[in-house]
This record gives structure tokens, C-alpha cells and sequence, in this order.
């Protein structure tokens, strides 16, 4: 009998972690495609030919499988509680990362990009950001991940979040002492509550279930995103988020308008 191969350690850690029964679970074929869907953008996301420059394929890519585009969708949180999200929970647009801090290129999009759809699009109401640690580069990125969960439980994960991806603040490393000065930075108040919370078991199941959200939806590499559940992968120009916007946002006001005579 062949010897069954054995599982990488970044497939061992979901697995072991409890499915969180509030979040809706994307089974069977939907997986299938919708996995296949993420690896495609990320391949064109990084294609040597620079194919993904223009994107129209990260956007339309699966236009025959809209049920794909409504699970995906379905992930948005909306909890006016998560303190790892920021904009409106009726916004019309939703776009989730999964993201690790010591990702150069989510790096990139959260110093060059996001402040840019958090100035056009948060601030009027039509996009809300959604955020899930994807720790995939090591110990350095679990521990990174489990303290700005634990400086959000203080209100100051996103403080936290631009300390972390401040320019050169990845090559300063993640050790216990440079996340405490990172939480002092972005105002962690009680910095002994901090250090419990990072280190605590609610801190590993809160990004264990972040993780195995992205495995589970066939995201391979950081950053990955959905715009209502259109994939896009990597540190893509502004204006590949802003066309992913407002085409989204575009699409919801002809779906509420659907039917209505005086529209």
C-alpha cells in the first residue's frame, strides 16, 4: 500500500483549527472554482509578460460562474464589532485582505494604495475594508499577526497596522520586544495587557481562523484580496482597485435599482 504523502506544515495549522461556526463555508465544487479562480489572478498577477499591468482578466475573469463571485462575497464579516475592519457595514462594496507583515508587497499596497481608497471611498460610505491575517513566512509572521489582533482588542489595530508596514519597519524584525515598541507606537494603552492578549489561545484561534478562511478559498500568496468577491492578487496599481470599486459599487446600485420604475 503507497504511503499517503504528507501534508505541508501551512496545511497542518488549519486543520487543526475549529471552523467558526458563525461564518459562512464555501464546500464542494464552489471550493474547486473558486480556488482555481485565485491561482489564475495570481498567476497574472505575477506573469512575466507583465499581463497583469492592465487586469481586466482579475476583475472578469469568471463571468459564466457568478454563484463563485456570491459565496466569495458571502465572507464579508459586516460586524460593526471587528476591530480589524474599518467603513460602514452597509457599505456597498466590501474589499477583504488576506495579507502577512512581513509581505514587501502588502507593504507596498498599505503605504501606496489603501490610504488612497480610505481618502475616495471609506470616507463616503461606499467601501469598507475588511482585514485577515495570512501569516505565511514563519514564526515572525504568526507572532506579528497574534499582536495586532491584540492591539485591536485595544482599538489600535489599524495604528498597529500602519506602524508595522511603515517603510523598512519589516527589517527590524518581529521579536517580542520590537512588537511591544510597534503597540507602543500606534498608542496600546496598557502594554501588559498587550503582551497577554498576543500570546494568549484567543489570539491563535483568531488568526488560525483568518488562515483557513484563505486556504479554504484557494488564496496561495499575500496579498490577496475580494472586491464583493472578485479576486485580485498582489500589489496592483491604485487604479486597478479603484476600476474593482467602482465597478462593484456600479453593480450593486443596478441591483437595487432592478425593478424599481421611478429609477
Amino acid at each position: 500500500m503507497p504511503t499517503p504523502p504528507r501534508p505541508s506544515p501551512a496545511a497542518k495549522k488549519p486543520a487543526a483549527k475549529k471552523p467558526s461556526s458563525k461564518k459562512p463555508v464555501i464546500f464542494g465544487a464552489v471550493v474547486v472554482l473558486a480556488a482555481g479562480l485565485l491561482g489564475f489572478v495570481s498567476y497574472r498577477a505575477t506573469a512575466p509578460d507583465g499581463s497583469a499591468s492592465g487586469t481586466p482578466a482579475a476583475v472578469t475573469a469568471t463571468e459564466e460562474d457568478p454563484d463563485v463571485y456570491r459565496e466569495l462575497a458571502g465572507l464579508a464579516r459586516r460586524d460593526a464589532g471587528d476591530k480589524q475592519a474599518q467603513g460602514r457595514t452597509d457599505a456597498p462594496v466590501v474589499l477583504i485582505e488576506y495579507a502577512d507583515f512581513q509581505c514587501g508587497y502588502c507593504g507596498k499596497f498599505a503605504r501606496d494604495t489603501e490610504p488612497e481608497l480610505i481618502k475616495r471611498y471609506v470616507g463616503d460610505g461606499t467601501l469598507r475594508i475588511e482585514w485577515r491575517n495570512f501569516p505565511i513566512f514563519g514564526d515572525a509572521s504568526e507572532a506579528a499577526a497574534r499582536a495586532s489582533w491584540a492591539a485591536g482588542r485595544q482599538g489600535r489595530f489599524w495604528a498597529f497596522h500602519r506602524a508595522a508596514y511603515a517603510e523598512d519597519a519589516k527589517e527590524k524584525g518581529f521579536g517580542k520586544d520590537r512588537l511591544r515598541a510597534l503597540a507602543r507606537q500606534a498608542g496600546v494603552k496598557d502594554l501588559d495587557r498587550f503582551t497577554r492578549d498576543a500570546g494568549s489561545a484567543a489570539a491563535t484561534e483568531a488568526v488560525g481562523v483568518d488562515r483557513q478562511e484563505a486556504y479554504r478559498i484557494g488564496a496561495t500568496s499575500t496579498p490577496s484580496f475580494l472586491v464583493n468577491g472578485r479576486p485580485l492578487a498582489g500589489a496592483q496599481p491604485t487604479a486597478v482597485f479603484t476600476q474593482a470599486i467602482e465597478a462593484a459599487a456600479a453593480e450593486e446600485a443596478n441591483v437595487g435599482n432592478a425593478g424599481d420604475p421611478a429609477k
